[in-house]
């Protein structure tokens, strides 16, 4: 999990529910680029939460997310609490789960502060 996505908040929100997570700041040192912490995710096959709208222009994530055959959700509010990001999540976490089962990876896919999920 990308770690802008409410440090703590958001992680023990999603282990209440009943799924694994593993935070970035727990694997990786702060600052570690991309292109590296993405290759780990998609080796691990990891499914990545981020806020980084721009991922999937940056030419070089953009690639590593495809060689690396990973899984991304971002998450697209802006100017929300942690909190506010959890319950989205939390809410969206049934579209999430089916489009991981019905998906194949690689794959960009949304989600709103609604908990509305789409793929890119």
């Amino acid at each position: 999990m990308d770690a802008s996505l409410g440090r703590r908040i958001v992680p023990e929100a999603l282990r209440r529910e009943g799924i694994e997570v593993v935070a970035h700041d727990d694997q990786f040192e702060p600052g570690t680029p991309d292109a590296i912490w993405l290759e780990e995710a998609g080796r691990r096959g990891w499914v990545v939460l981020t806020k980084d709208k721009r991922i999937r222009y940056r030419e070089n994530e953009r690639r590593v997310l495809q060689r690396a055959r990973v899984a991304a959700f971002v998450f697209v509010g802006k100017d929300l609490t942690g909190e506010e990001i959890a319950a989205a999540l939390v809410a969206a976490l049934p579209r999430m789960i089916r489009t991981t089962q019905r998906t194949p990876r690689p794959f960009i896919a949304t989600v709103t502060p609604g908990g509305s999920v789409r793929l890119l």
